[in-house]
């Protein structure tokens, strides 16, 4: 069994760290869904800055903006949750698997890996019954349907079910996943 090491280390230390070179970032790295989401959260912060703009220095501000950047924050919250499957992101309690058995752990990940699918492709299925429920509901201060954001989010389930299948693969074909062996998912590249 590995032992945990703790290294102590200085508040200079720390600063010298912030003079390292940043990683290089690779545009391949990115897909799909990371541009989108990144073109909605911009849509969303220039929303954001109009509200603050109109309310604070025009003393008049437009109603609108408030309701746009509320949907673009539903948006970006589940398209970024595609990128969070697809590198096996989202929040994970990884230490029990520290102390099992490597085929306890394996079968332990793979069920885990089971039930993500299982969540999201219920998920697209309550998505798409509560759409169809609501869709023809219009927002409040622009006369737009609000299905623009349930199908959004519908087409974010259905992502993240791809995408959790897809890891699934990977973690099969591979023998480990982030669950087993999460030193292997945090290597920088030099």
């Amino acid at each position: 069994m590995a032992k945990e090491v703790h290294t102590q280390i200085t508040a200079e230390e720390i600063a010298h760290s912030f003079e390292e070179a940043a990683p290089v970032a690779h545009v391949a790295d990115y897909a799909l869904e990371d541009w989108l989401t990144l073109a909605v959260f911009w849509l969303m912060t220039a929303c954001v800055f109009v509200q603050f703009f109109t309310r604070y220095v025009l003393n008049n501000s437009y109603a609108w903006t408030e309701e746009i950047a509320t949907n673009c924050l539903i948006a970006v919250v589940f398209l970024g949750s595609i990128m969070c499957v697809r590198v096996s992101r989202h929040i994970q309690v990884d230490v029990l698997y520290h102390y099992l058995p490597v085929s306890i752990a394996r079968v332990l990940s793979t069920f885990v890996d089971i039930v993500r699918i299982g969540f999201f492709a219920y998920g697209v299925w309550l998505m798409w019954r509560y759409t169809d429920i609501v869709a023809d509901e219009r927002m409040v201060t622009i006369d737009l349907p609000r299905n623009i954001v349930f199908y959004a989010v519908f087409a974010a389930f259905v992502l993240m079910l791809v995408r959790s299948i897809q890891v699934f693969i990977s973690n099969m074909r591979r023998g480990y996943s982030v669950l087993e062996r999460p030193e292997e998912f945090h290597k920088v590249e030099d």
